[in-house]
């Protein structure tokens, strides 16, 4: 009895199928307990329904409005605005349905079962986030549809194409964003209570951005609003990697409650402060008590700053990168926005020409307390910034300086003065030490800001404990490394610098 053979493209199919299949086992189960609950799914139908019929019928009044006053211009930009509008509504209120998504079932406690399940971690969340995305997208969506049906029938205006596909694009990517942070807070909260005041952190920022989103439509520039897609498509994937990375089920179910437990974690950072002296192995009795803080500080550049430096290894690989890309952006500006040739006379700088900037207020008097203060306190504020965007601002503070840096030295290149020369002169004599000392610092800045996205979890440690190590590294390798760097460098820029500027360009 001859057996039929199954087609190739079949059995291919169904092994790249079967791996994610209790994933999409999780996603069904997530949209069908979510429509199931009347009380969520008529408000959002309803509200889904109302609100694009709403804005409709005001987009109509706003045309003729405008087109009274003899500006239709206005009018006609206030439409696509009301179209992004109508598809970020559903989203706002449906993103209870993703704080739900762990949290809501832990105090329903129906969430032991699904835990128990034979899935991975990485599956388990994802199915979740999957399911959790379903029915906002759904809202969203219709929402849009309804609101371009309204406005075909009242006033019968299609949009362009890619008008259409930006704000579909913009909508999706939005709503990615939104409920990846939401399913990380639900994962990490203990109460629904709690995971919606937390909602604040993702509804404000979002809120945001859509103003900005409609400042920019209603300049047209939609070039911009594609950065901005590609911006989001990246801020998702990173939330979704930082959920994952965190979401642990162990956790998920011993945890009862958000306790702050202030003397274990000052302990614990604390303890990071402790290492080994130089005379690390040998006898330590042979040291005089009184000199053994000699030992300590020698400990610290012998053993825990190379360690530091060797932990934060892919962050300075990151900020290498950066430093290539601000100066393909600072050439690219040059070549795009030439300055007139009276812009940049440097054959006729002088020691004087560095006194009148001073005393006009160009530079709040260049002293070497001004110069090392600024500097501290732009690599402390880069710091803060980056905890609260994964590192990126962090980068981006370094990248802007250097991109103007080499904005001005292609200007002079450009004006028939050797790029080369301008750097040399202008960065080279204090850039060599302070530019280093930023690298670090901003390499420790993005560590700890992109320690949520990769949790040694190799070492036992939290979140809350990662996080203290990095903060840890960053204190201790900021005032033994950087900081002394960052002094000779404001010495070298304030009493050398103006000296090499004057000697090589020739000034009286």
């Amino acid at each position: 009895m001859s057996s039929v053979p199954i087609p190739f493209h079949k059995v291919i199919k169904s092994r790249r199928l079967s791996p994610i299949r209790p994933m999409l086992a999780v996603v069904h189960r997530e949209v069908v307990d979510s429509l199931r609950d009347w009380r969520i799914v008529v408000p959002i139908i309803v509200l889904t329904l109302f609100f694009p019929l709403l804005m409709s019928f005001v987009a109509n009044a706003a045309l003729r409005w405008v087109a009274k006053y003899g500006n239709p211009i206005i009018g006609e930009r206030l439409l696509p605005f009301m179209l992004m509008v109508v598809g970020f509504f559903p989203i706002s209120f449906s993103l209870v349905i993703a704080l739900e998504t762990f949290v809501g079932e832990r105090e329903r406690r129906s969430l032991e079962p699904l835990l128990m399940a034979p899935l991975t971690d990485t599956r388990l969340y994802l199915g979740k986030v999957l399911g959790a995305l379903l029915p906002p997208m759904l809202a969203a969506y219709l929402g849009i549809g309804t609101y371009l049906l309204g406005l075909y029938v009242v006033k019968a205006w299609t949009p362009p194409i890619e008008l259409l596909a930006l704000v579909f694009l913009l909508t999706t990517m939005e709503g990615c964003v939104m409920v990846a942070g939401a399913v990380v807070i639900s994962s990490q909260t203990t109460s629904v209570r709690a995971a919606n005041l937390l909602a604040s952190f993702i509804i404000i920022p979002a809120a945001l951005l859509v103003q900005v989103e409609a400042m920019i439509m209603f300049y047209a520039n939609y070039d911009v609003l594609w950065w901005i897609v590609l911006f989001l498509a990246v801020v998702t994937v990173i939330l979704v990697r930082m959920g994952v990375h965190t979401f642990n089920r162990e956790e998920l179910l011993g945890r009862d409650t958000d306790a702050l437990d202030l003397p274990s974690l000052g302990r614990a950072f604390l303890a990071h402060f402790d290492w080994r002296p130089w005379w690390f192995g040998r006898d330590v009795h042979r040291m005089p008590a009184g000199l053994r803080w000699l030992g300590k500080i020698g400990g610290l550049y012998r053993y825990e700053i190379p360690a530091i430096l060797r932990r934060v290894c892919p962050a300075l690989v990151a900020v290498s990168v950066g430093l290539l890309a601000s100066v393909y952006i600072g050439y690219m500006y040059a070549a795009r926005y030439p300055l007139p040739a009276t812009a940049l006379q440097l054959d006729s700088i002088s020691m004087e020409t560095f006194s009148t900037a001073t005393a006009v207020g160009w530079f709040p008097g260049l002293t070497v307390q001004w110069v090392l203060s600024n500097n501290i306190r732009s690599l402390l504020l880069a710091a803060l910034l980056a905890v609260f965007s994964f590192g990126a601002l962090a980068e981006a503070l370094l990248m802007a300086p250097l991109a103007i840096v080499f904005f001005f030295a292609a200007q002079a290149g450009r004006l028939g003065t050797n790029p080369i020369l301008f750097l040399g002169a202008f960065v080279l004599p204090h850039g060599v030490l302070e530019l280093p000392a930023a690298i670090i610092a901003t390499a420790l800045a993005i560590r700890l800001g992109a320690i949520f996205l990769s949790i040694p979890r190799e070492l036992g440690m939290t979140i809350g404990e990662s996080w203290l190590w990095a903060l840890a590294d960053f204190i201790k390798a900021f005032l033994a490394f950087v900081v002394p760097l960052l002094t000779v460098a404001a010495i070298l820029e304030v009493h050398v610098t103006p000296l090499v500027v004057v000697w090589a360009f020739g000034g009286s």
